[in-house]
């Protein structure tokens, strides 16, 4: 892979979370020794592993559909909260369903 080539996953993630995985390869993937580097507790630094997962996850099924990849993203960084999310999703949805018909 050239190193001009980023995956589209690795793109859409903010810098924090690109330093965060850098540290947690270069720590060979121990979660205490990020807690560590980070002052924080192994909860903590699990809790944000969790939702680095959940955004790349998100990026991956949502790959044809970026409005919902941004309403996602935006309700794993805690900037909009779940319940609106899945409603506007919905009404997202509903709107493309009524183009298509």
């Amino acid at each position: 892979m050239a190193v001009e080539v980023v995956p589209e996953w690795m793109a859409n993630l903010e810098d924090e979370d690109v330093a965060f995985i850098k540290k947690f390869l270069l720590a060979s993937g121990s979660l205490k020794e990020i807690a560590v580097q980070y002052g924080v507790t192994y909860p903590t630094v699990r809790l944000r592993l969790d939702r680095l997962i959940q955004k790349i996850q998100i990026n991956e099924e949502t790959a044809g559909e970026p409005y919902i990849a941004l309403i996602k993203r935006l309700a794993v960084n805690e900037k909009l909260d779940f319940d609106t999310a899945k409603i506007l999703i919905q009404e997202y949805k509903k709107t493309k369903e009524g183009d298509a018909l």
